[in-house]
């Protein structure tokens, strides 16, 4: 069933094109190192130079070789050479150029380096938050719906707490206080703060397939627990997990970008919401210095535009009005 959904989504033309676009970026993030013309945070560059060659006159020592006619000649050549090392400081604040794509930032960084760089951390939190949430908020949907009693009363309590506790605050309280090493802190807090919605809405999936017929006459014949819930309920939510995942990705891209920006996050990481940052913090809207903050914003635009096709490909799959439309 799991196999026959992905070759069905390969087949939809909108969660195809969200698919390819995802796949670009990962691309991307995978080979940033080649694809970098410069380190993100370097602001020069080295030449190294020969300016002088000097090699001195052999000489030469002449032995007989004992017991033999002939003789030996043992040469020795001595060169001498020296370089010259001369450091290229990038300019600041510099327009595109074919030197610099984007241009440089205020300390004189290449932006393109730091863009292409940037999506390898970007993504990273995205899908990495989106399989951590995925895996905690399924696990408790499974938990809670399929066990019920107290188990189902204490999750159903604490995740109501969470959801009426707004996200954005709550991620700039835990932010303040959390001291940023990394990109973990970031996937910690966007985790912590966005695994409700999907428990509920997993919750309640596992409540309706619960009651379905044919998980009942698989409980009637004595299959054990584990067996109804791997292979009867989990198969037939593949489509909604798989929903979900993309939902949090593009909402942790999002997130993370927005505590870098308001400089909760750690601001000495590349990645795409620091730049936005660092263009804020040095007035590059008031400079109209277009290259600095709108490629950054055009390209989270798009990774959520993969995300959300995606998802509009899994809801025709999914939804039976929608695949008959």
């Amino acid at each position: 069933m799991i196999r026959d959904f992905f070759k069905t989504l390969v087949k939809n033309r909108k969660s195809l094109s969200g698919l390819v676009l995802l796949g670009f970026f990962v691309l991307v993030a995978l080979f940033a190192p080649l694809l970098a013309p410069y380190p993100p945070k370097t602001d020069r560059i080295e030449h190294t130079t020969l300016i002088e060659e000097n090699k001195s006159d052999p000489e030469v020592l002449n032995e007989e070789a004992e017991g033999q006619n002939r003789e030996k000649s043992v040469y020795t050549v001595t060169i001498t050479q020296k370089y010259e090392k001369t450091t290229e400081y990038f300019p600041t604040r510099a327009k595109p150029s074919k030197d610099h794509i984007l241009g440089t930032n205020h300390a004189g960084n290449d932006l393109f380096s730091q863009i292409i760089m940037g999506t390898r951390v970007s993504l990273f939190v995205g899908l990495a938050t989106g399989l951590f949430v995925t895996f905690i908020s399924l696990s408790l949907a499974l938990l809670s719906g399929y066990l019920g009693g107290i188990l189902d009363d204490v999750i159903s309590f604490v995740t109501n707490v969470f959801l009426v506790i707004p996200g954005l605050p709550l991620m700039i309280v835990i932010g303040t206080y959390v001291p940023m090493h990394g990109v973990l802190p970031i996937i910690l807090i966007l985790s912590l703060t966005s695994w409700p919605y999907p428990t509920r809405l997993l919750r309640s999936q596992v409540l309706t397939l619960k009651n379905r017929d044919f998980v009942r006459a698989s409980k009637m014949i004595g299959e054990r627990t584990s067996f109804l819930i791997f292979r009867e309920i989990l198969p037939n939510m593949i489509s909604i997990v798989m929903s979900e995942f993309f939902t949090v990705s593009l909402s942790a891209i999002l997130g993370e970008a927005t505590l870098e920006f308001i400089g909760v996050g750690n601001i000495t990481v590349v990645s795409w919401g620091t730049i936005l940052y660092w263009a804020q913090a040095n007035g590059a809207i008031l400079m109209g210095a277009w290259w600095w903050f709108l490629p950054p914003g055009l390209l989270i635009a798009l990774t959520g535009t993969a995300f959300v096709l995606i998802n509009f490909g899994i809801d025709e799959i999914s939804n039976p009005r929608l695949r008959k439309r």
